[in-house]
């Protein structure tokens, strides 16, 4: 059985003590691909070491992410184009807008997206959004810029139904994590409404540990436990599940 994380934070500082561990334990488990989000420059190099010491098994995305836009986001947008010219990547993510934290930065969250859509189109990449607290923001642009050549992930669904029909409508595959496993999430009311053809695994660690884990730190192998529930909540086999999702992030990511 091979399980692909669509998201997840290697680099993160939370894995400083035990990250080669981590990620061993992950491979051990039957999770072989995963795929890398950026945050900022500050994460580059970081980023760019987990690719070298895990080669065959590490996927790197570029972009800024919508929490670091802040005044010198033109400048870290550059850097992005810049590495973008120099070297391939499996897609622009992580991007979007994030009204959780700063809602002062709307306008300028919105000019970044736009901006890493179009590089997305550019160099005929997928987009993986991050949206809190920001359905409608992210739909306007999405509708603006919508084409045959935009698609990607919406990372972390956390919608409704009808929001999640309306992500699919824009080329948009859904990443459903550890939130579906969670008593409050929601999504495990209506996600087997959804066809699996538009559904990727993912686990967004460290972040949003799903149960029994759920307060503590996540990990690449705690992605079994969104399997587990996908196969129960879709009464299909875990292998059937990780077959369809593994494809569909190589159709996504190109590989």
């Amino acid at each position: 059985m091979i399980i692909t994380d669509t998201h997840t934070h290697l680099y993160s500082e939370a894995f400083a003590e035990d990250q080669k561990d981590m990620i061993q334990r992950a491979i051990e488990a039957g999770v072989s691909r995963f795929f890398i989000p950026a945050i900022d420059s500050s994460y580059t190099e970081a980023m760019l070491q987990l690719e070298r010491d895990f080669s065959e098994n590490v996927f790197l995305m570029m972009g800024l992410h919508p929490t670091s836009v802040k005044e010198n986001y033109q400048d870290e947008l550059a850097l992005v184009e810049d590495l973008l010219d120099k070297r391939s990547f499996y897609a622009i993510g992580e991007i979007g807008i994030d009204l959780y934290w700063d809602t002062s930065t709307l306008d300028i969250q919105k000019k970044a997206f736009r901006r890493q859509i179009q590089l997305a189109k550019k160099y005929k990449l997928p987009i993986v959004i991050h949206c809190r607290e920001a359905f409608d923001e992210i739909f306007d642009v999405l509708e603006e810029e919508k084409s045959n050549d935009l698609f990607g992930i919406f990372h972390c669904f956390t919608g409704t139904l009808d929001q999640a029909k309306r992500a699919i409508s824009f080329n948009m595959k859904l990443g459903i994590g550890g939130v579906v496993t969670f008593k409050n999430g929601k999504i495990d009311q209506f996600i087997n409404q959804i066809d699996l053809k538009h559904i990727v695994l993912e686990t967004d660690s460290p972040y949003l540990a799903p149960k029994p884990y759920r307060g503590k730190r996540n990990e690449s192998s705690y992605i079994i436990k969104v399997l587990e529930k996908l196969s129960e909540l879709y009464k299909l086999p875990q292998e059937k599940i990780a077959e369809i999702t593994t494809q569909n992030s190589k159709d996504i990511f190109n590989i």
